[in-house]
């Protein structure tokens, strides 16, 4: 069996576990996340002029915010709609790293710190910790990669090889993938959010 069909058999079992009520919002958004690793995207942060709301940039591009946010819009969640909306609301409480005055609802959902202010108001904030059986599938991880430069990645179901952590599905320059990667930068948020 190939390892792409045996990620559609996955997947048509995960569906039909979910259609009965056996997997939780968090498995959903690890499974959502994990189709997005089939899907050839390159590496582009360029501003781009998009829809509101469902926005999103051209299919074959992205970042790693992209990553989450589209995971989370295939489970009918629109976060460029839910931070836009808070950010209009609440704009002086979010991050001043981009000297912008107002709300920009092309690019603001597409920054990690945008982001983990976000969810540290409406999702909940968990521990950070050096013990990988707390960081459980669906969960969003936030690291620092030096400087100011942050990253963002979701807790998939799968675990490493010696089943001591479960894999992450992000994309830092190489494309939507699924790695073993989540003590290897320093990390700065950890989440769950669920509408």
């Amino acid at each position: 069996m190939t390892p792409r069909l045996f990620l559609k058999l996955f997947l048509i079992c995960l569906a039909l576990n979910s259609a009965n009520g056996q997997d939780s919002f968090y498995s959903q958004l690890a499974d959502s996340a994990l189709t997005l690793t089939q899907q050839a995207v390159h590496y582009d942060p360029a501003y781009f002029t998009i829809a509101y709301p469902n926005g999103d940039v051209p299919n074959d591009k992205g970042v790693c915010t992209d990553v989450v946010i589209r995971a989370y819009r295939k489970l009918g969640i629109d976060l460029q709609k839910e931070v836009h909306e808070d950010m209009l609301q609440h704009f002086d409480s979010y991050p001043k790293l981009w000297g912008l005055s107002r709300p920009d609802k092309n690019i603001d959902h597409r920054r990690v710190p945008n982001l983990m202010c976000f969810f540290a108001k409406f999702g909940e904030q968990k521990e950070i910790t050096n013990n990988p059986s707390d960081y459980e599938p669906g969960d969003l991880v936030c690291w620092n990669l030096g400087g100011s430069i942050t990253h963002i990645g979701i807790v998939s179901r799968k675990q490493s090889a010696d089943k001591t952590r479960h894999l992450i599905i992000h994309n830092i320059g190489q494309g939507q993938v699924l790695e073993d990667c989540l003590f290897r930068y320093r990390i700065i948020g950890h989440y769950r959010y669920e509408k």
